[in-house]
């Protein structure tokens, strides 16, 4: 019974998230006071596994590594809502199969106007 109070009245929801942030900003606060600061040269070294790096590390990738990994991670997701759509596709009646319809033709959309604009063309252009 006392659930069911807590669970359908808003002001216990409100309450919460109130009492969450100031609980937060309360620990922030003390990290920040009782927390040591130093800062030395060791500081600005990269430490990478427990090994002290010895070369430059600011390795130059080109933006078509990251161009890729970007659609592999759009198109990676829309693929797992198209299969979510379709395992309640029965579900979902006419306006459902609709909106799946359209949301396929907006990834077509994209998948014409990337290949179109040769975003994903290696070969670098000599811009002068």
């Amino acid at each position: 019974m006392l659930i069911n109070t807590i669970m359908n009245d808003h002001k216990y929801f409100v309450l919460f998230q109130i009492f969450a942030i100031c609980i937060s900003c309360i620990m922030i606060l003390i990290s920040l006071f009782l927390g040591e600061r130093s800062s030395n040269l060791d500081k600005q070294i990269p430490f990478e596994s427990g090994v002290m790096s010895y070369k430059n590390s600011q390795i130059k990738i080109h933006i078509n590594f990251y161009l890729i990994a970007i659609f592999f991670i759009i198109f990676d997701i829309e693929s797992l809502y198209l299969y979510l759509w379709s395992l309640s596709i029965k579900k979902i009646e006419l306006e459902g199969f609709i909106e799946g319809i359209l949301f396929i033709v907006t990834i077509l959309i994209t998948l014409f106007y990337i290949l179109k604009t040769n975003i994903l063309n290696w070969k670098r252009k000599n811009i002068q």
